[in-house]
């Protein structure tokens, strides 16, 4: 994994370019057990292991909301504005859960800028192509296009 660092001018022309991909990180069962609890969301293919096995899955799964919340950790990883002094993440389009995540599954982040646009307000507004790998599985466990807006100064 490298980290691909550059400043807000540099964003505004990387269209296209690939990030590269994150380091890969298992998802185990007290990480979705405590996004349940956290989220109130104890359905019984995330947290009951006995019953899950039973299921169309033959084990737990993690949430795809838990998938989506590692997204910004794993894009720390592979990418870095290094002027930025205020990041904000804007939202998402284009979001799908592909593939379901198994408990001890890996997963890491595949990613690539798709577009950026300068702002009135002065920030940098960043499309970002995003991809959910799972180790050993070709179809990923999400798609989608994070929006960030990056201002430095």
């Amino acid at each position: 994994m490298t980290t691909t660092t550059l400043t807000n001018a540099e964003l505004l022309s990387a269209s296209g370019r690939d990030l590269g991909k994150s380091e890969w990180i298992r998802v185990e069962q007290p990480r979705i057990d405590g996004f349940a609890e956290h989220t109130e969301d104890r359905q019984w293919i995330h947290v009951d292991p006995a019953r899950a096995a039973e299921g169309p899955f033959g084990t737990t799964i993690a949430h795809g909301f838990l998938t989506l919340s590692l997204v910004p950790h794993l894009l720390a990883q592979v990418l870095h504005v290094s002027d930025e002094t205020r990041g904000v993440n804007y939202g998402l389009d284009k979001v799908r859960f592909t593939n379901p995540v198994p408990v001890g599954a890996e997963i890491r982040l595949a990613a690539a800028v798709r577009d950026s646009v300068q702002r009135k307000d002065g920030g940098v507004m960043c499309r970002v192509e995003i991809s959910v790998e799972i180790r050993g599985v070709e179809r990923p466990a999400l798609v989608g296009e994070l929006v960030l807006l990056s201002y430095s100064g």
